[in-house]
């Protein structure tokens, strides 16, 4: 009999301390649930608010692109207007600065397009641009720009074949001086490409047209200021995303 008690006893108190265990181990894995809870919430949170935030530096760059557009737009094309190099019909040229109305909007929304795919390119390849990267320079490579648009409504030569090499050489200098990515090579050529069809399509179609055309139906220097132009806004998005919040990860 001492021994069954003894046994009885010993059953109950391991019973006992078995199920304070469970009890415990019960708790505290409650508790790590909601921690578990509390830290997803919050993260979750974070990163919605993360993403705002990149949204909408997204659309204020976009915004000072399209500005940007417009405003070298204007003043590109008034100075092509005045060297008679660019014709419009006469019943579109009563705008703002003697330009066709549908010709800044085109050009705001071509350089906002160009100056957010540009960082969105580096980030892909992996290769962030970091050659002169302040405002400094990229002023002076829109003062460049401007240079060569002017360069090639402003000099005469003896056919168009010496001017569009010389702004050509001019175009790859504008890079080699404040790009030499191969990113930013590589979408001034695909640029200059599609620009170019693009406004061989409008003239052929009658939109507008070119004085003295030597390139089926446009300029045969119209590339290069194509590719220039495409360098200069990829610049000024570049350093616009400088400023960007880093896009979150969610392992």
């Amino acid at each position: 009999m001492p021994r069954l008690e003894g046994h009885c006893w010993s059953c109950s108190c391991s019973t006992a301390v078995k199920s304070k265990n469970i009890s415990s181990a019960t708790w505290l894995a409650s508790k790590a649930g909601e921690m578990m809870n509390i830290i997803t919430s919050i993260m979750r949170n974070a990163y919605s608010t993360l993403l705002s935030i990149q949204a909408t530096h997204l659309i204020r760059r976009g915004l000072v692109l399209f500005t940007v557009g417009v405003f070298l737009a204007l003043v590109l094309n008034l100075l092509q207007i005045q060297r008679n190099v660019t014709l419009f019909p006469e019943e579109v040229i009563a705008t703002l600065l003697s330009s066709a109305w549908w010709v800044p909007p085109c050009c705001g929304t071509a350089a906002a397009v160009v100056g957010l795919l540009y960082p969105c390119i580096d980030s892909h390849l992996g290769e962030p641009h970091k050659f002169k990267r302040e405002w400094a320079s990229v002023m002076r490579c829109i003062a460049v720009f401007v240079g060569i648009n002017h360069a090639s409504a402003k000099l005469d030569f003896a056919n168009n074949v010496q001017l569009s090499l010389t702004l050509a050489a001019l175009s790859l200098g504008l890079w080699w001086t404040f790009d030499r990515s191969r990113s930013g090579f590589g979408l001034g050529i695909t640029i200059a490409v599609l620009a170019t069809l693009i406004t061989q399509f409008l003239v052929y179609n009658g939109v507008y047209q070119y004085t003295s055309p030597d390139f089926l139906y446009i300029r045969s220097w119209l590339p290069c200021i194509f590719f220039s132009g495409g360098v200069t806004v990829g610049n000024i998005g570049r350093q616009l995303a400088m400023a960007a919040p880093e896009k979150p990860h969610m392992d």
